[in-house]
């Protein structure tokens, strides 16, 4: 049985995308006692007021239960002109938002995966500023930027690498350890 429950998300939309391949290698390499479950974010509209007045639509509601209910976040990003995707920053801004404000004290770690060979440096950078003003805690190490991801993934966007397999298991017991911390 898992004591720690992490949410996580893909900062990509495409089904082949590296950094799926980074989450679905997380759910497979996890440690005992943490358990990763992956949330699509694919059918989350566009943040518009208008929108949230009527009501959070219902892949918006899915996204704060899931978050609520679970014990951290995991980010998987890649890295585009220097940083973060629009939809993962779409994503976090619902996230954000009251009442549930699913991001205040949530524990969130994150991966990245890039063909390139600085990793996703600038995307993490950029994702710790924006994680700080909803309230989320932010678990500083370890940090997995995984480049020259075309010798890591094979067409279909698996993980074929088993160190940067080993790096998620290491990132995944930090997280958990930090959560059992707080607790």
């Amino acid at each position: 049985m898992s004591d720690v429950t992490v949410l996580g998300l893909a900062g990509s939309l495409r089904l082949a995308s590296v950094n799926r391949g980074l989450l679905r290698a997380a759910v497979e390499a996890s440690p005992p006692g943490v358990s990763v479950e992956i949330f699509e974010i694919r059918d989350v509209p566009l943040y518009d007021g208008d929108i949230e007045d009527l009501g959070d639509p219902p892949p918006v509601a899915e996204l704060k239960r899931r978050l609520l209910e679970s014990d951290a976040l995991l980010l998987s990003t890649p890295e585009y002109n220097r940083g973060m995707p629009g939809v993962l920053k779409n994503v976090l801004d619902w996230a954000s938002r009251p009442p549930e404000q699913a991001l205040q004290g949530k524990v969130v770690t994150m991966m990245g995966a890039t063909p390139g060979g600085f990793g996703t440096r600038s995307s993490q950078f950029q994702l710790k500023q924006i994680l700080g003003n909803p309230g989320a805690i932010v678990v500083p190490k370890p940090e997995v930027w995984v480049s020259h991801a075309g010798q890591r993934f094979d067409d279909d966007g698996n993980l074929t690498d088993d160190d940067t397999r080993q790096q998620i298991t290491e990132l995944l017991d930090a997280l958990g350890e930090f959560v059992r911390t707080l607790r």
